[in-house]
């Protein structure tokens, strides 16, 4: 039996109150209580205006209880910031790197549970249009559902789960841009008619992580979710799926053989994806909720887009590289849209070092653009040391590591983009490490470290100086 495959003997009941178990809710009060969570209680719109809200207090999560046309409250930015990843999983922002690489090694089973407060209402009828989903921009192809998570069973490797954006046509169909060549789409060319799919909205922050971190085919997500924090999952009602207990929607349904326009969209670079597809019709059959619930909006191109996306690709980068040298710590920057550009701290042992975890980095991470290799002297989550480290031990003609014609993401609008085809670049690296090949060499590596001053209490002198 497959990690992440349940059968009946398994069962058992779990409360979402038990220790450990975390919804959205449960992250909500949390975020509350640290005083980052702002709740909106004047009537906003999903027709622009509440991403207008939402880009206005970015870094903030939010709650907005008063929803034009929509009887449901929603829920945004919850994961806008480090910091409430780090509030999520109980550990320290620059701890996330090595919580995810944890999860991923030592995966778990999720248990599964009988009955779930996902399943307390079961609607009469389906109609998408009861769902607040968010026009952003007016050059959007219509109302998108941005936080949308989808699940579905590939015949060959199992469970999958993962993001989709998802334009609502009518009550009952979507079209969600399915990437060719990835999990989805080769699931569905793998069988004749539908494929059986289920949506979760109103995850908890946790589960939006793993379901981001695309991991080999074979491994089901859902067990990263389970060893990052209790995951416990229950059947569909009308499709062979599973799905977390504790979401706040599950839409139930088939990805079809029909295909409508997908786009424009406002994608992870913030720039317009203009280009309009013919991608795969979502027919929901089934929308099960819990009481009062919390719908949950993702702003395109914002904080939460991009962590979701970046944070993820850090300990894949990070794996690549300790492959070749001393990895200390990795950090996809937002300044490079979270996706093209990230910092490398190594602990050096020789002379390439540098340059070596340069090139695995972009192993690690294929759609990487740009990365600046730096010794674990540097912080790289304070772009004035990693600014430093490049003005002092970087030299261009030694140190700068060109590229040509590389496979790239779809997402940079500067990459050469022909239809069909994979997207092509040029790549490139700054070895802003301390060189060995000087006359200095490592025996004189203290010519290029910082000097400190020796710390003293200055409250001591600060009162010296208020009682003169």
């Amino acid at each position: 039996m497959r990690a992440g495959d349940h059968r009946t003997k398994d069962r058992q009941t779990i409360r979402l109150t038990d220790k450990g178990v975390m919804d959205l809710r449960g992250f909500l009060a949390k975020a509350e209580s640290a005083g980052h969570l702002l709740t909106i209680t004047r009537p906003v719109d999903p027709y622009l205006e509440m991403a207008r809200v939402i880009g206005a207090l970015e870094g903030r999560p939010l709650l907005f209880t008063n929803v034009k046309g929509s009887a449901y409250r929603v829920a945004a930015g919850l994961c806008a910031g480090r910091h409430l990843f780090a509030l999520a999983l109980g550990c320290e922002p620059e701890e996330l790197l090595f919580r995810l690489a944890e999860a991923l090694a030592h995966r778990q089973p999720p248990p599964l549970v009988d009955s779930a407060p996902c399943q307390e209402v079961v609607e009469p009828e389906v109609d998408l249009r009861a769902l607040p989903f968010l026009t952003h921009w007016p050059g959007d192809a219509g109302p998108y559902a941005t936080a949308a998570v989808t699940f579905i069973e590939d015949p060959e490797t199992g469970p999958s789960m993962s993001f989709h954006r998802l334009l609502r046509l009518d009550e009952r169909r979507m079209v969600g841009r399915v990437v060719e060549g990835r999990g989805t789409h080769t699931a569905l060319g793998k069988v004749r008619g539908d494929l059986p799919v289920a949506i979760g909205i109103g995850l908890p922050p946790h589960v939006l992580l793993a379901a981001a971190m695309s991991p080999a085919p074979e491994v089901d997500e859902l067990t990263i979710a389970q060893a990052l924090a209790p995951t416990p999952l229950v059947r569909c009602r009308t499709v062979p799926l599973r799905v977390p207990a504790a979401a706040e929607f599950v839409l139930e349904g088939r990805i079809t053989r029909r295909t409508a326009a997908e786009g424009p969209f406002v994608d992870l670079t913030g720039t317009y994806d203009t280009l309009v597809r013919q991608q795969p019709v979502f027919e929901i059959d089934c929308i099960t909720h819990r009481r009062e619930a919390i719908y949950q909006a993702l702003l395109p191109g914002g904080l939460e887009h991009k962590l979701l996306m970046g944070l993820p690709r850090e300990p894949t980068i990070y794996a690549a590289v300790n492959q070749v040298c001393d990895c200390r710590n990795v950090y996809i920057t937002p300044g490079g849209t979270s996706w093209l550009h990230a910092v490398v701290q190594i602990e050096k042992h020789g002379p390439d070092d540098g340059r070596r975890a340069a090139e695995a980095a972009f192993r690690g991470h294929t759609s990487l653009k740009h990365v600046v290799v730096v010794d674990s002297d540097v912080d790289i989550f304070d772009p004035q040391q990693v600014e430093w480290a490049i003005a002092t031990r970087f030299q261009a003609a030694r140190d700068l590591l060109v590229f040509e014609d590389q496979p790239s993401s779809s997402l940079d609008p500067s990459a050469e983009q022909v239809p069909g085809r994979k997207a092509r670049t040029s790549k490139m690296a700054l070895d802003a490490t301390i060189p060995w090949d000087t006359p200095r060499g490592p025996s004189e590596a203290k010519a290029f470290r910082r000097v400190a001053l020796e710390l003293i209490d200055i409250a001591d002198y600060v009162e010296a100086g208020d009682k003169g």
